[in-house]
């Protein structure tokens, strides 16, 4: 299997974009996060996108009381000392995206055919501008044309009441998608008949709900961001937050300045990690910034099950050499079970093992253990460095270990904090975005709306792909996000999408999701955050859910960018009312006109927002109830479960590497912002692959030497062509690459166990020498 363009109904494009970039130059990566270059990448995509006037005016409003949720992360807002700038880097560039003068109009649409866009990269199509008009792809056109909304709707409901069964309909929801959007999203779907509701946690945290929810009884984190302030101990293991949550430099700056240690356990060093000059503090700037991380641990990629193990395993030995002195056995009785098998299962794994699969030599191991036995309050923050491996939801469980001996889980400044990405994932899930909700869920959704929810499981991520390929699932409606170019093995869903009748997108920018299509495809355009929200019951607000579980509101400013667009909740209200029509008892239009009336049924359906419009207008809005905070867990045995796993194992032919995606610093997800990598000093290009020099010599390569990547599973070979060596500090025998470029490589049929989420961290790839006319003829 390779990336061959993908031949559709529409003409050939390719699944990924085009492959030939200029030479990216290199320079030596940053030691340092922020600072004046932070501050002077942000001015720039401010003036690029929206003009310094009106891109101050909007970012002064950014994560304030009063104000919109950054559309970037899910970081937690400070409740009583926020900043009047309270976003980062990145959320400047997510709202210049979103908040940018320029406009894709109906004669963009006339002008390039579907098969021209599909020439164009990834960043060109963002950099376009906002959608503007409802567009559709008739069957066998060349281009996109206007379409009224009406006409939208009733092309959907056709589609849908067509099929021979609801469940050959797939409804994806990104993770942007507000409280009160995915709450109608899910009412919809689940009436019309199906739980296919696939979303982008399937592909990102979906192993660490798994891990969680079998081991502490709830799938979130138990850490409120007052923890980080007073926690003595933090590990970051798997996560580089100066790219991807760069607000969390500030907390993490003022716990080592309360005296924290802070851990950090990755393949890669990343310079937020090192050193954070914050930008609104000139003087520590001038001073070089806050150093973070005390101890680095530059683990192999995966090899973090190995590396826990033997953390474990220190402290185990030093329990049992002074009986009483390293563990909370009064917790570890009260509250856990399983402790036993455990601990026989760590004094039987093997120091050779341990050191061989984690690339940590035992003096680092024995330090981090020292460090985790000093600590009484711990926490231990991650995000997909551990969950996109097939031993994810293991690489979990080990975390929860740690904690668990030290009763580090339901006191104050300890516990786990999975660090989220989408701005409102975790609230897409609670709203009821999931293929398998709980029937508690289901009974109280169908008492609310009077009608019998299906119960059969729906598809999840993967599965929808499959089931598009395989012809089973003919409708593909996606809520947000770039499903495209987010999911694992491009070319193989590229297949699929152009298997469906129909496929509908709704949007704020043009991306590659839109050029690979059913037979029929639609572009909704949809209001941004930033952007007043005015139905006819007047000014309406949205609420989103943070990564620590605070329910807070969302209220945009700016201008929409046309006439034409439609909020979220009322393209939902538009797609059901068509499609359902007297079948439904559900008075859509009134939902849609008046989101306090959402709210009002999501507070008789959800535990926990009882009085939601009442308490969510307060000024920092509400925390959801966490059992496992309150020592309360919700498991097959009533405690705490401790879990054994072996050590997974790499096996790699002589010429093989461990791959890894990852993402550059001008991007957040599928959004390319820009071509720079400026903390790993990468510019100017993102077809790259990162290597251990020792290995570019034994392979017998060069440095800056163009290569293909050969995928390797099962007998399979997946081709990326055109990536450009690059020497770096990576461990031995592995290898980073960006995403989505890399992600034709990542199989469809590798996934994490029990989450079924694909390891896009753990790719076997070769090397490919270019022909003469390759290299000269990209």
């Amino acid at each position: 299997m390779s990336d061959n363009p993908n031949l559709t109904n529409h003409g050939e494009v390719q699944p990924e974009g085009p492959r030939a970039e200029p030479t990216a130059g290199l320079s030596a990566p940053k030691t340092a996060a922020g600072g004046v270059p932070a501050l002077v990448s942000s001015l720039r995509h401010i003036h690029e996108e929206t003009g310094v006037v009106r891109g101050a005016r909007t970012l002064l409003r950014m994560n304030q009381t009063d104000g919109f949720d950054c559309p970037g992360c899910a970081w937690p807002d400070p409740e009583n000392k926020r900043s009047h700038a309270e976003f980062c880097e990145n959320g400047v560039k997510a709202v210049a995206e979103e908040a940018t003068t320029k406009r894709i109009t109906t004669e963009f649409f006339q002008k390039w055919s579907v098969a021209d866009l599909s020439e164009q990269t990834d960043h060109w199509l963002g950099k376009q501008g906002r959608l503007t008009h409802p567009m559709v792809l008739r069957p066998g056109a060349t281009h996109y044309e206007p379409v009224s909304w009406d006409n939208a709707f009733q092309i959907i409901a056709s589609e849908l009441n067509a099929l021979a069964s609801p469940n050959e309909a797939l409804f994806y929801t990104s993770g942007r998608t507000s409280n009160e959007a995915a709450f109608l999203y899910q009412l919809f779907v689940r009436q019309f008949g199906t739980n296919n509701l696939p979303d982008c946690s399937n592909m990102c945290h979906e192993s660490s709900g798994a891990a969680l929810s079998e081991t502490l009884g709830v799938g979130k984190g138990t850490v409120t961001l007052e923890d980080l302030e007073m926690a003595d101990t933090i590990f970051v293991i798997g996560q580089n937050p100066g790219t991807n949550h760069p607000r969390m430099l500030s907390a993490l700056q003022h716990a080592v300045r309360n005296g924290c240690t802070v851990v950090s356990v990755n393949p890669l060093p990343e310079a937020g990690l090192i050193r954070f000059q914050h930008p609104q503090e000139p003087i520590g700037m001038l001073a070089g910034g806050t150093p973070l991380s005390k101890l680095f641990l530059q683990v192999r990629i995966n090899g973090d099950v190995a590396l826990l193990k033997g953390i474990l395993k220190e402290m185990l030995e030093a329990e049992d050499r002074s009986p009483g002195s390293v563990f909370d056995h009064e917790f570890i009785a009260a509250h856990t079970s399983g402790y036993d098998e455990f601990a026989a299962d760590i004094r039987l794994e093997s120091w050779e093992a341990i050191v061989e699969q984690s690339g940590i030599g035992r003096e680092q191991i024995r330090e981090a253990a020292e460090t985790a036995m000093r600590a009484e309050r711990m926490i231990c923050c991650w995000a997909m460095g551990l969950t996109q491996h097939k031993n994810a939801v293991a690489n979990i469980q080990e975390i929860v270990n740690l904690l668990l001996l030290r009763g580090q889980i339901g006191k104050p400044g300890a516990g786990v904090c999975p660090v989220r990405g989408h701005s409102n994932v975790q609230g897409d899930r609670t709203m009821g975005i999931w293929e398998k909700m709980p029937d508690r869920f289901l009974d109280a959704l169908g008492r609310e709306f009077d009608f019998e929810p299906p119960r059969r499981h729906g598809l999840d991520a993967v599965e929808s792909i499959k089931a598009m390929h395989a012809g089973k699932a003919r409708v593909f409606i996606g809520m947000g996000g770039n499903f495209l170019s987010a999911t694992p093995d491009t070319t193989y869903t590229a297949t699929a999408l152009s298997q469906c009748d129909l496929t509908v997108q709704i949007s704020t920018k043009l991306n590659r999701s839109h050029l690979i299509t059913g037979k029929t495809a639609l572009i909704l355009p949809c209001l941004g955050r930033t952007e007043a929200d005015i139905q006819s019951s007047g000014p309406q607000f949205v609420t989103v859910e943070d990564s620590m579980s605070v329910v807070h509101r969302s209220r945009g400013a700016l201008a929409p960018a046309s006439e034409h667009l439609r909020s979220e909740p009322a393209i939902v209200a538009g797609m059901a009312s068509a499609t359902l029509g007297a079948r439904s008892k559900v008075q859509w239009d009134q939902l849609a006109s008046n989101y306090d009336l959402i709210r009002d049924h999501v507070s008789h359906v959800i535990p926990g927002f009882h009085d939601y419009n009442e308490r969510v207008r307060e000024t920092n809005g509400f925390r959801l109830p966490n059992g496992a905070r309150e020592r309360s867990f919700v498991t097959s045995t009533q405690k705490a479960r401790f879990t054994v796993h072996p050590i997974p194992e790499t096996k790699l032919a002589p010429d093989e590497l461990l791959m890894m995606t990852i993402r550059s610093h001008d991007q957040y997800n599928t959004t390319i912002y820009g071509l720079d990598d400026r903390y790993r000093g990468i510019h100017n290009g993102r077809r790259v692959v990162l290597l251990n020099a020792h290995d570019i010599e034994e392979l017998g390569f060069q440095p800056q030497e163009w290569v293909d990547l050969i995928g390797r599973f099962q007998g399979e070979e997946r081709v990326a062509e055109r990536f450009l060596i690059v020497p770096y500090d990576i461990p031995r025998r592995c290898a980073a690459t960006y995403f989505p470029e890399a992600n034709v490589l990542v199989p469809i049929n590798s996934v994490a166990d029990k989450s079924n989420t694909p390891t896009s961290k753990s790719v076997v790839i070769a090397l490919r020498r270019l022909t003469a006319s390759d290299a000269m003829n990209p």
